[in-house]
């Protein structure tokens, strides 16, 4: 029991740790000062880096450290960094059976609403390519491990880094403060590049993102099945997959709308608008199709949404933020789910609901996947941890794990339409708080 114990705090240390990172250079609420998110930077990662990421990666069963590439020729498209640097992208080619299928992430790593958040985000690996590591860890559905991967681990595996602030969607200059908003363009030119080395010629090809990189793959779905027209009889199978992607347009502790606010800022300061899903934008505001729930029930091509039921990030940062809670009523409780009042958790509980909800519509179409579990994390599918059952316990639904569930819905093995009971009745979870 004390060594379940253990491994149960080691797992925990590592989420909290990625979880970390994903919100460096950014708060919706009430924002952190640069020199703590320095501290943050230089000693935390996940889905990009740094010291502490590298270490607990190691200690993981088998991730890859793969280099990175430098697109120079997409900076003539204007395709760059938020500090004018070109974008960059990681490669572990594909071998045997897989050579002709590909999977391309996008990194996440929050967002930036103001000149003192995207000053901060310009001078870090989010915002600069020569600021990014020379290599990174490829874990979880990026491994090249049969054994924690089964179904792609021999396929093509790209990450497209994340280093302009508003999910691959922005589209502005700001030359006051020297910001280039090129989240389209970086889409579009690195994309086209991954075409033009062969990903134009894939029998399968699979869009994939965690947290804000997920809601970049819901974003872009329907516009990377485009880059696959079908010709002389052949078509590709396209698919996306959003990994903690379902930020929710909720009502915070206070009675406010926090994230609706922070959103609103991005999509206003980045000139996001235009790139929105036009059958979101048809009908409603550009903030309003920022929030994937008013997105995924027009996507036509195949999604998979994977979502933890008590997202971390969504009650730390949209739920129960600093700006929402002056009085600190729930900062034991978000940090910690066993501090929790039974009128806290019935908040939670409601957000639960809330999320299950949202898939209602989506869920009704057989060619959609759903995998919505009632955990305290955030980010599952590139973690060996969490991705496979066969590296130490995957959390699981009717004993099905995410990898298996993943799986069988891209290669139609079998529908998953996977929603867990409310917390705390799933013993499989790795829980980060």
């Amino acid at each position: 029991m004390r060594a379940g114990a253990a491994a149960a705090r080691r797992w925990a240390l590592l989420v909290l740790v990625a979880l970390a990172v994903l919100l460096v250079g950014q708060s919706c609420c009430a924002e952190a000062s640069p020199e703590a998110d320095e501290k943050a930077s230089s000693s935390k990662g996940a889905g990009g880096g740094g010291r502490r990421r590298r270490r607990a990666a190691a200690a993981a069963p088998v991730a890859t450290m793969v280099p990175i590439t430098i697109l120079k020729s997409a900076v003539d498209q204007g395709a760059v960094c938020m500090d004018g640097t070109p974008p960059a992208y990681h490669f572990d080619p594909g071998s045997g059976a897989g050579n002709n299928s590909w999977i391309v992430n996008l990194e996440g790593g929050g967002w930036c609403n103001n000149v003192r958040g995207c000053q901060f985000r310009k001078g870090s690996r989010r915002g600069s390519s020569d600021l990014m590591e020379k290599e990174i860890p490829f874990g979880g559905i990026m491994s090249r491990s049969p054994a924690d991967n089964p179904d792609f681990y021999n396929w093509n595996r790209v990450k497209i880094r994340y280093c302009d602030g508003a999910s691959f969607a922005g589209e502005g200059f700001d030359k006051v403060n020297g910001f280039y908003f090129r989240g389209q363009r970086i889409w579009d030119a690195t994309i086209r590049h991954l075409l033009s080395i062969g990903m134009a010629s894939a029998d399968q090809v699979l869009l994939t993102g965690c947290s804000a990189g997920g809601l970049a793959a819901i974003l872009h779905c329907d516009e990377f099945r485009a880059f696959f027209p079908s010709s002389n009889g052949r078509s590709t199978t396209v698919k996306c997959l959003a990994d903690a992607g379902l930020f929710l347009d909720a009502v915070d502790v206070s009675g406010g709308r926090s994230l609706r606010s922070y959103y609103s800022d991005i999509v206003a300061m980045q000139g996001v608008a235009p790139n929105l899903p036009p059958a979101c934008t048809a009908r409603l505001d550009a903030t309003s199709c920022f929030f994937p729930q008013n997105v995924i029930d027009g996507i036509k091509t195949p999604i998979f949404l994977l979502n933890a039921a008590y997202d971390v990030w969504q009650v730390q940062e949209s739920l129960a933020p600093n700006g929402a809670d002056p009085s600190g009523a729930w900062r034991a409780c978000k940090f910690n789910r066993s501090a929790c009042s039974e009128s806290q958790m019935k908040f939670l509980q409601d957000f639960r609901d809330q999320m299950v909800a949202s898939v209602k519509g989506f869920s009704g179409s057989r060619s959609n996947g759903l995998f919505i579990n009632s955990c305290f994390t955030h980010c599952q599918s590139e973690y060996p941890f969490t991705w496979n059952n066969a590296a130490g316990g995957s959390p699981a639904i009717q004993n099905k794990g995410i990898a298996q569930s993943v799986g069988d819905w891209y290669f139609n093995r079998a529908e998953v339409k996977a929603i867990d009971c409310p917390y705390p009745c799933d013993t499989t979870c790795r829980h980060a708080i």
